[in-house]
């Protein structure tokens, strides 16, 4: 799993330990209260930490709540099982499993809601989740380019919209399917949404 640490601010140095228990006592109190009933002084007592120590770290819970389910995001790894059709049913699997998770659920949604209203936080859901997460794009790409799935590709500005294309298509399925449609993102399904992915609509002879 990936570490992170949140932007540090000037005053006493950080705690790795003191993060980690906050993170994770957000995520349990999104699985219990939900975001709309989380307070930063709940997170608090369940972290032991004083509340003063979360506002040295976090402006506010939104923010809290971002670095907290951008850490479950962290733990996506794009298994090797052979082909980039075996890949990438393999990490979109694994990928509906996080968003199947309450404190996923509910603390994605919340913040997504809150963005369309808040700049700052919009760029802080982009650079914590989905930039961090393109990773897994340019690791399929460059595994796929290996096995002679994929030419390999010369213009690097091309490269980059490609990598924010397959990404959205991906993450934008995968999002609306678990959390908007409320339907299950199984193995069925994920085997006709990769199809459609690199296939696309027209029939295959």
């Amino acid at each position: 799993m990936q570490s992170r640490t949140p932007a540090s601010r000037t005053g006493r140095p950080r705690s790795v330990a003191a993060d980690a228990a906050i993170l994770a006592a957000t995520r349990a109190a999104l699985v219990e209260l939900g975001c709309s009933k989380l307070t930063l002084g709940d997170v608090a007592t369940r972290a032991g930490v004083a509340k003063t120590t979360l506002y040295r770290r976090w402006a506010g819970k939104n923010e809290l709540v971002v670095d907290a389910v951008a850490e479950l995001f962290d733990e996506l790894r794009l298994p090797d099982r052979g082909s980039l059709a075996a890949d990438i049913e393999g990490v979109v699997l694994q990928f509906a499993a996080i968003l199947a998770r309450p404190e996923a659920k509910s603390g994605l949604m919340a913040v997504v809601a809150e963005s369309t209203r808040d700049e700052a936080l919009r760029e802080r859901i982009r650079t914590s989740i989905v930039d961090r997460q393109k990773r897994l794009v340019l690791e399929g790409r460059a595994r796929a380019q290996a096995r002679g799935e994929l030419p390999p590709e010369t213009d690097p500005a091309e490269s980059a919209r490609t990598v924010d294309l397959i990404f959205d298509v991906v993450a934008g399925a995968v999002v609306h399917r678990t959390l908007v449609s409320a339907e299950p993102a199984d193995e069925e399904w994920v085997r006709s949404f990769t199809r459609v992915l690199l296939l696309g609509l027209t029939p295959q002879p």
